[in-house]
Order: C-alpha cells, then structure tokens, then sequence
C-alpha cells in the first residue's frame, strides 16, 4: 500500500454530518471509497437506522455485523456496518457484566427502549462507543484491523450533542464502567485521530446550519473537519442578465436566424422565457457566490463535488470518489 499526502493525514475517524436533503449518506459513501483507494481497508457506519448505506451501494439491508460491500479505486475494501442500539447495548452488557442472557431478558421487558428514551445520551453513547471500538480495534499482529473508518452521523443540529458524550451522560453515571466507557469514547472523538466533516448545499438555510454547527463543535472543544460543497452546478458568467441588461430583442432575432422559432411574435415569446430563466439562473449564481463567501469565512477546509446529471448511481458514486481523491482529501 502507498503512501500518500492528503489534508487530513493521521486522522482515522471522519464523522460525516450535514443538514438533511444535502447528500450526506452519499458523501460519507463517497469518502469512504476514497480514503479505501490504493489498498486500504476501511469501515463505513450508519447510526440512523434508515439502511442508506444498503440503498445507495444497490445491497440489501445490512445485519449488525461488519461485512465487504465494495472495492475501491486501485484496489482496497469497504465494509460496512449499521448499528443497532439494542444489539450494541447487548455486547456492551456482556463485555461490562458479563450478562448477554439477561440483556435479553430486559429486550423482552421493553426496558432497553424504556432505559434509551428517558437517556437519550445512553443511546449515543452505545453507538458511539461501537464506532470507536472499530477505530480503535486492532489484529493479532499488533496492527489496525481499519484504517480508516467512516461514521455516517446524525444530522448538523444534533452532531454536538451526539459526540459530546461525557457531558450527555454526566446525569447517569459519575462513576463505574458506564462513565469509563464514555470518557474512552471521548478520548478517540476529541483526540487528532477524529475530524467532523459538513456536507452543505450553496443555499442560505443548509449553509448557516453549517456554520452553525461548526461554531457549536468548536465551543464543545470537538475536531472541526472540511466543509463538502455537494451537487454544484458548472457556473457561467451571466452578470448582464443579473444587472438587467439582457437584450431579449436581439435573443429572439438570433432564434429566428437559427430556426429555432417560426416567426417574429413565436420569437420574442421564446425569448422572453428563455431570458427570464437564464436571468433566475444568473441570480441563484449571484446567491450561490454569496454562500461560498461565509463559507470560506469559517477557515475551514472547503471541497466541491459536482451535481450528476444521471443521479448517485454505483458509476457516479466512485465517481464522486475520484473526485474527493483529486482534490486532496483522501
């Protein structure tokens, strides 16, 4: 396996969050098959319980168990894991008490449902605590069995609350395994080896969400990572039709002479429409303009990935792949 230089060498977990509608399970998708390119063996996780990871890699939906789901670029394995509170709580009953048998026996009674709702942060922390375990897991030869692994999060407003898992849990336990068990998970997801990655869209309300949820991140002391610009149009440069000088008479004298409209009144209709859409077309540039300047206001990493004509398919996810590759984040 190469090595290679890359923004964010030594990091081995990438959390990857984002405001919903923004591509988020695809960019994590996406990031996971980059960062596996040239050899490596990396593990993708989904928390939310929705199987995106199974819809978007075409695979049916994933049991609570790692297992290969694809090969990336140049070679190198993806697994993927989705986890499920009940099953986590389950292993971390046996490995903490040695009582799997009877954490069944309380599943059945409803109250690892009563015990997850009235502790929503007990939750966080199980599945939190399976993902670091990953990161932290290694194989009898004394290396890492992932090199690096990829957490499909919950959403912007919720990411700060969902990784700062010392202060969610300070309410249950001061001491005892449930308290050791958080602070080891705090220490993998604020160390160097973490960063928390915004996938954002160039609009007004997914942009502040994320700038949002950075500032939140920094004042609970948690790694910020890149910002990712997903589905981004190819730009033209249309500032007359933005400014209002846009000639529609010589647009509809330019259709007549192309054939494109039969006569003078169906040529200025067309063009009328025509120019009104490449005049919202120059204003959405103008507002997507705007948000990449707060955006770069953060001084964060900032990566943009194209809008797919056909759709997120597997060609256009390792294409988006290819594309993280290319501009250095993996």
């Amino acid at each position: 396996m190469k090595t290679r230089d890359t923004d964010w060498d030594g990091v081995r977990l990438h959390v990857v969050t984002g405001k919903g509608g923004t591509g988020k399970t695809t960019v994590a998708a996406a990031l996971a098959l980059a960062l596996a390119s040239g050899g490596r063996k990396v593990l993708l996780v989904e928390v939310e319980g929705r199987q995106g990871i199974a819809q978007i890699f075409d695979r049916p939906p994933l049991p609570y168990e790692e297992r290969k789901i694809a090969v990336a670029p140049g070679g190198g394995d993806v697994y993927a894991l989705a986890i499920d509170p009940e099953e986590a709580m389950l292993e971390y009953m046996e490995m903490f008490y040695g009582m799997r048998r009877a954490g069944r026996a309380l599943t059945k009674m409803g109250i690892v449902d009563f015990a997850t709702t009235v502790a929503p942060g007990f939750r966080d922390v199980l599945v939190t605590g399976k993902t670091t375990e990953a990161v932290r897991r290694k194989s009898k030869n004394g290396k890492r069995v992932y090199d690096a692994v990829v957490l499909d999060a919950p959403p912007t407003g919720r990411i700060t609350r969902f990784l700062n898992v010392t202060q969610e849990v300070a309410g249950l336990a001061r001491v005892g395994p449930i308290k050791n068990h958080s602070d080891l998970v705090s220490g993998v997801v604020k160390s160097p080896e973490t960063a928390v990655h915004f996938v954002t869209v160039l609009e007004e309300m997914p942009v502040q969400e994320t700038l949002d949820g950075i500032t939140e991140l920094r004042s609970a002391g948690l790694p910020v990572g890149g910002v990712f610009v997903n589905m981004v149009r190819e730009s033209l440069h249309l500032d007359s039709a933005v400014k209002g000088g846009f000639d529609v008479g010589e647009l509809a004298l330019g259709l007549k002479a192309a054939g494109l409209a039969d006569g003078a009144g169906d040529a200025s209709v067309i063009a009328e429409a025509l120019a009104e859409e490449v005049a919202e077309y120059a204003r959405r540039t103008e507002l997507e303009k705007r948000e990449r300047g707060s955006l770069e206001a953060a001084g964060t990493p900032r990566y943009e990935l194209p809008l797919l004509a056909d759709g997120v398919d597997l060609a256009g996810l390792y294409e988006l792949a290819e594309n993280i590759c290319a501009q250095g984040v993996a």
